[in-house]
């Protein structure tokens, strides 16, 4: 609020005031008082009128100063209207119950669609798991048939599982602090993990795979692992026809570890590039081969901000993809490995 601000908001005030006195003055000289005298009273009328829009300026400006910063520092905005400071000012008094009466109509909105959403997740928690039995049994039925139809049947039954896991994952990804663990984590292992659970896969599909991750990490294995399992998927979809290759290793910078899934297969256009990470997002690859949800990188992107994983793209268009992940490393494991 600026001085400026405050007296065109006084204007009806100030015209009340100007009224006043020069009607004053018309009285005073009709009734034969000096002019020294007159200019006198006039002079401490306005010199009193200016005093007090003076005071009422500065106390007002420190009272919304007071609820700006109040503002600034909350996380919860909408709680302002229990924070206010107390005013001897009546309108802000009104106010202030006003706003605490509709902060209170939103809070309880708020809890409402909370619990909603908790016994949704909850919900979707809940069918995953019992789904999870079936897709069980159906893979145990193939690994004990392993003809050329219980192959593709297996692959099939990979990706339900897959689609299954990412459902069970994004219910999930809001309240990661529940349902994870941070230790050393050997990404050797967990990348050769992912390999197998798609063995089927790239077989079928005809795709060479290296892997040399020897760097450990901290953090926890099970996110890794699907996020992995993702990019895997990614690039399975987007082969090429012959001699499609992925790579997944490992390299240390600093302080910290690298790791990159790496392939040969269609790449990503320049200008979708930046758009990869966003919700639904398809591009042209995926529009083309009618098989992309949008949701498996943008699932990728959201773990690995809750586990303080910056993740990027390195791509050319039919040259392959490169997807990054750098992960932080604890003084604790780099002493360990020096």
């Amino acid at each position: 609020m600026n001085a400026a601000a405050y007296l065109k908001d006084k204007a009806l005030l100030l015209l009340l005031h100007i009224l006043c006195m020069s009607i004053l003055a018309i009285f005073l000289g009709l009734t034969g008082y000096p002019r020294d005298l007159r200019a006198v009273i006039l002079v401490c009328w306005a010199s009193i009128l200016a005093a007090w829009l003076a005071v009422q300026f500065c106390s007002r400006r420190y009272y919304f100063q007071k609820i700006e910063h109040l503002l600034e520092n909350l996380d919860q905005r909408y709680l302002l209207g229990e924070l206010m400071p107390q005013s001897f000012c009546l309108e802000d008094r009104l106010y202030r119950t006003l706003i605490q009466k509709s902060n209170k109509s939103v809070i309880e909105r708020i809890r409402r669609i909370e619990q909603e959403q908790k016994e949704y997740r909850e919900y979707i928690e809940s069918w995953v798991h019992e789904i999870k039995a079936p897709i069980t049994a159906i893979a145990l039925h193939c690994e004990n048939n392993k003809d050329a139809g219980g192959r593709h049947l297996l692959v099939e039954n990979r990706k339900v599982e897959d689609y299954v896991d990412m459902v069970l994952y994004f219910a999930r990804s809001d309240a990661v602090y529940k349902d994870y663990r941070i230790a050393e984590t050997n990404l050797q292992e967990t990348a050769e993990k992912v390999i197998m659970q798609n063995k089927y896969l790239l077989i079928q599909c005809q795709i060479q795979v290296e892997v040399d991750c020897p760097d450990p990490v901290f953090t926890d294995g099970k996110w890794i692992g699907f996020i992995l399992n993702q990019l895997v998927q990614n690039s399975t979809k987007y082969r090429r026809k012959d001699n499609a290759h992925i790579w997944i290793h490992t390299q240390r910078r600093g302080q910290g570890v690298v790791l990159s899934v790496k392939d040969n297969g269609a790449g990503i256009r320049r200008e979708e590039l930046p758009r990869i990470f966003e919700k639904g997002f398809t591009g042209t690859n995926g529009r083309e081969t009618d098989r992309s949800t949008g949701m498996g990188l943008y699932l990728c992107r959201k773990l690995c901000d809750k586990l303080g994983i910056r993740i990027c793209a390195v791509s050319k268009e039919r040259e392959g993809t490169e997807m990054i992940l750098e992960f932080p490393v604890s003084s604790y494991l780099a002493d360990y490995r020096s």
